[in-house]
């Protein structure tokens, strides 16, 4: 195991993997580690449940209808409410 792989992730590391997490695009040991970090941390719980809700309420939306200015700023604000809450 790697340092890294033989630690709990970080609420920055959560966040980073999240879109991979629930696109299902994690081996099991990596799914494992960011389910323990979860587990582990309402922030980051809650920071899943959020995430889940808005590809609930947007995923019908195609991805080519949102301008790139529009995806970096929505991308932005998630990552500065995830410093603001850490």
């Amino acid at each position: 195991m790697t340092p890294r792989q033989d630690r709990m992730l970080t609420c920055q590391e959560m966040v980073e993997l999240v879109t991979d997490y629930l696109e299902g695009r994690m081996d099991d040991d990596a799914r494992a580690r960011f389910e323990e970090h979860v587990a582990e941390c309402d922030a980051c719980t809650l920071y899943i449940e959020q995430m889940r809700m808005t590809i609930v309420a947007l995923g019908h939306i195609p991805a080519e209808s949102i301008s790139p200015e529009a995806e970096e700023e929505l991308v932005a604000a998630f990552r500065n409410w995830r410093q603001e809450t850490a």
